[in-house]
């Protein structure tokens, strides 16, 4: 069975474009495999601390050594993990701010990135074989051919983290120049609607 592990980044609710274009996307690829497994990670849901010194000094001691208060740190950092190796395809469906990810998708690629267990102790990442779909939202529009495509720090960082584990196939769906839902000047479901075709490629 396959099983789908979802992201959710954005703090607008039912005003973010990101969380719309992942409904669509969960729709088909819930199409696209029946019967398989939709888990949803909502990191405005999750009460996820930033990397601290009780953390770091937890991950960095041996797992037989660590001590009961130490396992209790990495227990949320663990669940996330054990999220995402579960899973065959990722999503991450994500605002950008300032040309790069949110803070909150940020802490969870700091929690997921552990040695030992997404990432091998050689530098290799062990998540191979799997696949991701990236569902960007931006104001600003950064896709080739932009004269501002140079500022699209949110997908090069994105697309290095997911490599540093050892996922290689992955799909970005931009869907640029969202700010003119906000403005009025299109509808959200007309602006929504450009990117039907993407997202039912990337679920198949």
């Amino acid at each position: 069975m396959s099983k789908l592990l979802v992201v959710e980044t954005s703090p607008r609710a039912d005003y973010s474009i990101s969380r719309h274009l992942t409904r669509r996307f969960v729709a088909e690829w819930s199409d696209a495999h029946p019967g398989g497994e939709v888990v949803l990670r909502d990191l405005m849901e999750t009460n996820l601390p930033f990397v601290n010194a009780p953390w770091l000094q937890a991950y960095f001691t041996p797992p037989q050594q660590q001590s009961l208060e130490m396992k209790a740190v990495l227990q949320l950092s663990d669940m996330l993990v054990a999220e995402l190796v579960a899973a065959d395809h990722l999503v991450i469906a994500t605002p950008v701010y300032n040309y790069n990810v949110p803070a909150a998708l940020k802490a969870w690629i700091d929690h997921i990135v552990r040695k030992g267990l997404t990432l091998g102790h050689d530098g290799k990442g062990l998540l191979q074989g799997k696949r991701a779909t990236v569902l960007m939202a931006s104001g600003g529009i950064y896709t080739e051919g932009s004269p501002i495509q140079d500022r699209d720090i949110a997908t090069q960082y994105l697309r290095l983290v997911l490599k540093v584990i050892g996922i290689t196939d992955v799909t970005f769906v931009a869907a640029g120049g969202a700010k003119a839902v906000d403005l009025g000047e299109v509808t959200r479901e007309a602006f929504l609607a450009r990117f039907d075709d993407n997202l039912k490629r990337a679920a198949v």
